[in-house]
């Protein structure tokens, strides 16, 4: 047992951990905002995108990938988001530089351009009153990326390389080539039966493969004669689990942090560089693998499609028929190239004859380059005679200039520190690309035909002004407020009316353990606790100029006849001229404690998000340019509480064993909706499969965004669904679009987060798992399933095994039926790890490790995989399973 002297010794001997809170730092013992920070550490392994690092390991932060593809990037939501259609995600920020919200022709991902074996730490703003000063972008919360650093003294090399190999979870549940016979001869028709084939034939085996992966990176860092630096060079490459697919990323980071001046101007100068190639499978493979007749042959007798087998009407390709998967992966290639460049320079200068002042400076460039090109084959079901080739290019440049003045100092009479910033901001984004044609060509009479797109240019200017004050009084009250005003041209209408936004934040924080009687408490190290209240703003909408009156230029299908020319012509476009921020008020109240010399801490935060002015892309009255504008269109309300846990149950010269767990759980709901949005106050979302133009979800009063909208099954006396049987909610004796009901959502009610590692002597065990509970997905490969693809004469379509089990007769896409519990349980990571020290000489060390990723998922579901983003299953991309071996050597 450690006693009350021996901790206060402890604690004022230990370095405290410092947290970035955006234009500074503070200590983690004198935050007053929602603030969690994840240090390399504590960061997940295997991970080739930068949000996979802290995937589970922050409360309130839920990363859903975006597919199993490499590069393909995940999704972040903190708390859950504040917005309908706006972007939902967090403003990141890497090395000080606020990132662009949309990405890059040619990457699925903007932040899969960023090495992940850069990247230091992460500090995630989560409450307004920590957040705020990002105002005009950080309603859905902060996310700094610090990026790796040198520091002076011997040169150090590490050098790291991982071989990996990567497997599909498994297959989607359709039935196989016997099956699918006895099923067609049980309930088809004569001429589908007619159509049946002798094989047996797994296609979504065919277009799945066992990819192999390797990731390399070499690190030298030192000082050279008061100059740190560090330079590293990167080189991943990643194979897709389904065929065609691959992923190559070049990156190179250099920093040097020198100080001049007898240490009072601090200079920090960054460069990363990536260079990616991609090629992207056919999406539709996908989805074809899971309907395609599996009795019938990969290959056919008929050099028009490649010898694969396609389905014929007449002689001719079946235009409505699925397409022959293994075909569409290998007679499409679809590539990109992208560059992308990020040079920055921050400069810190203590001013000489006011030390207790800083001058900040930042100064950075964002260029990117992404180009690439489409082409499909004529020898196959997807060109059908036909060569197509469609080009593509961005440009993107990115700038910002940004200072800020920080007075900090303590006040001895009153025991008081001062903390004073004030800064202003500039950022500028613009994104062209040229003029160009798509080029189709057919084989049959050699005609060729160029299809023009036009060239565009677009640019977004935000300007800031902010400031920031802290109040330490007798090391136990704090208090903070900031302000921060800021202009987006967004909402730019020809005056300057909506231009602007205001946002302030406040926060208090009591040290209770600095208090007399707890100071005497041996065991207690921490306890604090937090008020936030604060105003945060939202600008990321569709398009650039949503606000603005303005003309663009006709496509192809568009042009006007004048003589013997058709000619582009300029048209209005819709616009909102009253459009203008949306706007979220947060408020939290959050509680730190720690015991034991902290082995044992945590926090427990309760948070409320009201957020007004809510902009989404509605339907609107007809008499307009468009049946659709951008709007503000009512208010949510987001609440919930979220907890966290940190233990080191076991530590000594031999073993350290640490766990953490984070829980959280949220619910949000749409307190009102403008009358202008539809008659009925429902916005339809969530595009499925099976019909052109439908939805199954819907933004309404009362209910938690995008809650699945449809009609109450009704089932028999063996509990199997009634075909086209209903419930008649409203007891009108009429079926109709009236009787749909609000049933579950894509808001889950718990996020659960879970990592342990253990250390003993030279070996080291680690695995992190995360479960989502009250997970509903609506499985659309299930619902787009029925007998009626045996009613056909032209062709055969497989079906899903429990559409097969219900024999609906037609597809019934809103059956509530198909709305799944899809509850997880998810072991991301699984790593055992041995250090085998000096093996070199002196100053050496080298460690061996194998791991595994998305070991297990234990569901419910019945598709392959529960964790959708959107929570809609069409067939997507599946995550892999990696198994990998790597080393890390230092000398």
């Amino acid at each position: 047992m450690i006693n009350a002297q021996q901790d206060s010794t402890t604690r004022e001997k230990k370095i405290e951990e410092v947290v970035l809170i955006g234009y500074g730092q503070r200590k983690k013992s004198d935050l007053t905002g929602s603030i969690v920070s994840v240090s390399s550490k504590d960061f997940n392994g295997g991970a080739t995108s930068p949000e996979q690092l802290i995937q589970g390991k922050a409360p309130g932060v839920a990363i859903t990938g975006n597919g199993g593809a490499p590069g393909s990037g995940s999704s972040i939501r903190i708390r859950g988001g504040a917005s309908l259609n706006a972007n939902s995600a967090p403003l990141v920020v890497i090395d000080g530089v606020p990132q662009d919200f949309n990405g890059i022709s040619g990457a699925s991902d903007p932040l899969s351009l960023i090495n992940p074996n850069d990247i230091e730490s992460f500090d995630i703003l989560k409450d307004a009153s920590a957040a705020a000063i990002y105002g005009n972008r950080a309603s859905n919360g902060v996310i700094l990326i610090t990026t790796k650093k040198g520091a002076a003294g011997k040169v150090k090399v590490n050098l790291s390389t991982v071989a990996s190999v990567s497997t599909r979870m498994g297959n989607v549940d359709v039935l196989n080539g016997d099956e699918y016979r006895t099923f067609v001869n049980t309930y088809g028709s004569n001429a589908a039966k007619a159509l049946l084939g002798t094989h047996n034939t797994d296609w979504q085996d065919l277009i799945y493969q066992e990819a192999w992966g390797t990731d390399n990176n070499l690190a030298v860092s030192g000082g050279i004669k008061g100059l740190p630096y560090r330079v590293s060079l990167g080189y991943n490459e990643q194979n897709g689990i389904v065929r065609t697919n691959e992923f190559r990323r070049t990156s190179l980071a250099v920093n040097l942090s020198p100080k001049f001046l007898n240490n009072h101007l601090s200079v920090n100068a960054n460069f990363k560089g990536s260079f990616t190639d991609n090629r992207f499978p056919n999406g539709g493979a996908i989805n074809n693998a899971i309907y395609f007749d599996p009795t019938q042959p990969v290959y056919m007798d008929d050099p028009r499609f490649g010898n694969y087998f396609e389905w014929l009407n007449n002689g001719s390709l079946n235009t409505v028929s699925n397409r022959n998967p293994v075909s569409l992966l290998y007679s499409t290639r679809n590539i990109s190239s992208v560059y992308r460049l990020m040079p920055s320079i921050q400069l810190d200068y203590k001013l000489h004859f006011l030390p207790e002042m800083r001058w900040n400076v930042n100064l950075a460039y964002d260029y990117s380059k992404g180009y690439g090109s489409n082409q499909t084959s004529p020898y196959s079901g997807a060109g059908n005679g036909s060569y197509s080739y469609s080009p593509y290019e961005q440009e993107k440049k990115n700038k910002l200039f940004e200072t800020y003045l920080n007075y900090v100092k303590t006040i001895s009479s009153i025991n008081t520190n001062v903390d004073l910033m004030a800064g202003h901001s500039y950022q500028d984004f613009n994104s062209s690309n040229p003029a160009g044609n798509s080029l189709l060509y057919n084989t049959a009479n050699g005609e060729t035909r160029l299809t023009p797109f036009n060239a565009y240019e677009d640019q977004l200017t935000l300007l800031s002004f902010y400031g920031r004050a802290i109040f330490t009084i007798a090391n136990k009250y704090i208090l903070t407020g900031s302000i921060r005003r800021d202009g987006s041209s967004r909402f730019y209408n020809g005056t300057t009316d909506n231009l602007w936004g205001n946002f302030p934040a406040f926060a208090f924080a009591w040290k209770i353990n600095e208090e007399g009687m707890f100071r005497d408490m041996s065991n207690l190290s921490t306890l604090k606790l937090r008020l936030g209240y604060g105003l945060t703003g939202q600008q990321e909408v569709a398009g650039m100029y949503p606000a603005y009156s303005r003309y663009n230029l006709s496509g192809e299908t568009a042009h006007y006849l004048f003589g013997n020319v058709f000619y582009p012509m300029y048209r209005p476009e819709q616009y909102n001229p009253d459009l203008t921020w949306e706007k979220t008020l947060t408020k939290n109240i959050g509680l730190d404690f720690g015991f034991f010399s902290n082995r044992i801490n945590g926090s427990i935060d309760l948070f409320q998000k009201d957020t007004s002015d809510l902009i989404a892309y509605v339907p609107v009255p007809a008499g307009g340019l468009s049946n659709y504008n951008t709007k503000n269109v009512g208010d949510m309300t987001n609440k919930g509480i979220e907890f966290t846990l940190n233990l080191t149950p076991v530590k000594n010269d031999n073993t350290t064993w640490d766990i953490n767990f984070n829980a959280t759980h949220y619910t949000s709901e749409i307190t009102s909706l403008s009358d202008a949005v539809a008659a009925d106050f429902k916005i339809p979302v969530g595009g499925i499969s099976g019909a052109v133009g439908q939805n199954i979800q819907a933004h309404s009063v009362g209910r938690a965004p995008y809650s699945f909208y449809v009609f109450r099954q009704l089932y028999d006396n063996s509990g199997k669904p009634v075909p086209g049987a209903y419930v008649d909610t409203n007891g009108d004796g009429v079926l109709n679009d009236m009787d749909k009901y609000f049933y579950k959502s894509s808001t889950p009610d718990a996020l659960l987060g879970f990592s342990t590692k253990v250390t003993y002597k030279k070996w080291d065990f680690s695995t992190a798992l995360r479960a989502v509970i009250g997970n509903y997905v609506y499985n659309n490969a299930a619902s787009n399933s029925s007998l009626a693809s045996l009613t056909t004469n032209d062709y055969l379509q497989n079906i899903y095994r429990t559409a097969a089990d219900y024999r609906f007769g037609n597809i019934q896409l809103w059956s509530d039926a198909f709305v799944e519990d899809a509850s997880f349980l998810r072991m991301d990571n699984l790593t055992v790890g041995h250090n085998f020290g000096e093996v070199f000489g002196d100053r050496t060390n080298l460690r061996v490790y194998g791991m595994a990723q998305n070991v297990f998922v234990i569901s419910d579901y019945s598709g392959v995989d529960p964790e959708i983003f959107g929570n809609i299953d069409n067939g997507f991309y599946q995550r892999p399973k990696v198994y990998s071996l790597g080393l890390n050597f230092q000398f």
